[in-house]
């Protein structure tokens, strides 16, 4: 009698374990026909490719940190997570999510890890002193997209909505300048993902779950790319403003409400940090569909709208800088990267980012019909969208953070007992990422 639902139950695991296959087939195949493809001089523009960086095996500073970081939250987490305070739980979560991106980072040492990263003439610091007046900036933002006249931005800042250079601006106002605070910063909101991803599943899918997904989010792979790049902070920000308008859709009262306009104002602004956390709106979509609270939708709309249209008075709209970006695209070298190739070598990229969970959580999530599989769907939908444009090419473990994290959510359908072998894998694959490869960022 005992053997049929011991049967039933490891039908579930064998699939998981042919997604995991299937996942770490799509990954060597990339990894194959990109070097079959940089060898016969193909435009990859990545040397190790589906990830942007070149092979460098090589230890660090972090390396000792990480490891036992690693191996901590491996060891502990799921049953600290089962048993914690809610609230202490966060805050453990939070702290060992910036230790575990800082010990990654610190693998290539403190300058060329952390202080140095945001310091390149590519990235947005390098544009900062340019900016001595914030409202002519932003409404002289778009003269400057374009490459190959005067004043040009540098290439990220190109590649971004004017938020993110406003961002760093506003940290050398009050005294935070360099690469050294904007590097801690940066790490600081990007680890705020792994609060607000937990309390986005517990608010839709309950506690149970979000326990579940803790230990996971706080050993998230992609945090290799979330210190330091600006990403990672994309990614925090996004989360929590997804975590806000879930609280705010299962409570009531002004404080409900605050959070709704909270979070309009948040995953607004997203929209001017980068032109593809337009995908954020299917999370949005699962809030709603889910909870159906049209009132904290509507006041999360009044939230975003106040952001759209405060740039809007100042001088940027947000379209006139998409299709700029796109021009300023084509205008590099990077545009030749045959979509052949990397429509394929993005996904096991993001298979690689998000960590082998990710084929399993996918799985799971299209046979299971809670909330906590929606979340995980629309992760997938933000995540096939952005592939099919080809509008990314290469550098998706990077720049598809915000959209990554989120299949961390895949833990909550996994058997408990099986818990600390995902995590290790999780684990395993950040830690290989980061000592064998540099990544550039």
């Amino acid at each position: 009698m005992r053997l049929l639902p011991r049967r039933a139950e490891a039908r579930p695991v064998r699939a998981d374990l042919i997604a995991f296959a299937i996942a770490i087939t799509a990954i060597a195949a990339a990894a194959v026909a990109g070097f079959l493809l940089n060898g016969a001089g193909a435009p990859l523009y990545a040397d190790a490719a589906p990830l942007f960086g070149y092979w460098l095996p090589r230890t660090g500073p972090g390396t000792p940190l990480a490891l036992a970081t690693a191996g901590a939250v491996v060891a502990w987490g799921p049953a600290l997570a089962a048993r914690l305070p809610w609230g202490r739980l966060l805050a453990t979560a939070y702290f060992t999510a910036v230790l575990w991106t800082s010990s990654l980072a610190m693998v290539d040492g403190w300058q060329d890890g952390i202080a140095g990263r945001l310091a390149d003439w590519t990235e947005y610091l390098h544009d900062v002193p340019r900016v001595t007046d914030i409202g002519g900036m932003l409404g002289s933002f778009t003269e400057h997209i374009l490459a190959g006249q005067p004043g040009s931005w540098t290439v990220h800042v190109s590649g971004h909505p004017p938020g993110v250079l406003l961002c760093y601006v506003w940290l050398a106002r009050i005294g935070l300048g360099g690469g050294a605070w904007a590097a801690a910063v940066t790490v600081l909101i990007g680890a705020l993902a792994a609060v607000a991803v937990p309390a986005t599943v517990r608010a839709l899918a309950g506690v149970a779950a979000a326990r579940a997904v803790v230990p996971f989010v706080v050993l998230f792979p992609g945090a290799v790319w979330a210190g330091v790049s600006a990403d990672g902070m994309f990614a925090g920000i996004a989360a929590t403003g997804v975590a806000l308008l879930a609280i705010a859709s299962v409570r009531a009262g002004p404080t409900a409400w605050l959070s709704a306009v909270l979070a309009g104002v948040l995953l607004g602004f997203g929209l001017f940090l980068s032109y593809g956390l337009v995908l954020m709106f299917p999370f949005v979509c699962v809030v709603l569909l889910r909870t159906r609270d049209i009132r904290a939708f509507l006041l999360a709309a009044v939230g975003a709208a106040c952001v759209v249209a405060a740039f809007a008075l100042h001088g940027f709209w947000w379209l006139d800088g998409y299709h700029l970006v796109i021009q300023r695209y084509q205008q590099g070298d990077f545009a030749q990267r045959p979509y052949g190739y990397w429509v394929g070598g993005n996904i096991a990229a993001l298979l690689i980012s998000a960590g082998p969970l990710a084929a399993v959580a996918t799985r799971r999530a299209v046979v299971d019909r809670g909330a906590a599989a929606w979340l995980v769907l629309a992760a997938a939908t933000a995540v096939l969208a952005a592939d099919v444009s080809g509008l990314s090419k290469a550098e998706v473990e990077r720049i598809w953070l915000p959209f990554a994290v989120w299949f961390a959510v895949g833990a909550a359908f996994l058997p408990p007992r099986h818990h600390r072998w995902w995590l290790a894998g999780q684990a395993a694959t950040a830690l290989a990422v980061n000592h064998l490869i540099a990544t550039n960022w």
